[in-house]
């Protein structure tokens, strides 16, 4: 990464802590991958119950080998049935997710299409714990949105295979597809429960 980029999101991150905390919710910035790596398992006692949405910040930072190879409780919803994994993540310790976009004064926002990452971040797990690239940080809730559906969104749709319009043209169309993902949106704007949500920002490009 570009130094003058990597500066200016150090020093971004810092204003997205401060609005993060306005919130009543946790922010704490990593300087790289591994950093990021090493803050969430601090934030992870062993023993606990874990589980995720599909984050693939989580992989792309090793969280996920981590906690698979160390004394946790990792729950793997690929060797589950759907109900069983959502039932199981609801009362989870700890629930790992990323955003589709967040805004600079701390919003959190997400689109799902089964609502079993969204729900989660809503209510249930003890912890939820975001890992944030600083490319997904935008200026304001319009552009956090822009972004959610305009790159998160059709990106994701192409990684399944859907069969939207935004899988073919990585625009979104706010469609009524069949195969649609956009069919839940979640912005969390506070946290009512104190220590229960925690965002590491990391300075790296992560997820989609």
């Amino acid at each position: 990464m570009d130094k003058n980029r990597y500066h200016r999101n150090e020093l971004l991150a810092q204003t997205v802590i401060k609005g993060l905390e306005s919130r009543n919710m946790t922010g704490y910035y990593a300087a790289d991958k591994n950093e990021a790596l090493q803050k969430a398992l601090e934030l992870i006692p062993e023993g606990s119950s874990i589980t995720m949405g599909g984050c693939m910040s989580a992989q792309e930072i090793g969280l996920v080998d981590a906690l698979q190879e160390g004394n946790y409780h990792f729950l793997d919803r690929d060797r589950m049935e759907p109900r069983e994994a959502l039932l199981a993540a609801y009362d989870a310790d700890i629930f790992l997710s990323s955003v589709n976009a967040m805004t600079d004064d701390g919003i959190l926002l997400n689109i799902d299409g089964n609502a079993n990452r969204v729900s989660c971040i809503a209510q249930g797990p003890r912890k939820v714990i975001f890992l944030v690239g600083m490319n997904k940080v935008c200026s304001d809730l319009d552009a956090a949105m822009k972004r959610a559906r305009n790159v998160a969104a059709p990106i994701n749709a192409q990684r399944f295979g859907l069969n939207t319009p935004c899988s073919k043209t990585g625009k979104c169309f706010d469609c009524k597809s069949p195969d649609t993902i956009c069919c839940q949106f979640l912005m969390t704007r506070f946290s009512r429960h104190k220590d229960r949500i925690h965002v590491i920002l990391v300075n790296d490009d992560l997820g989609f």
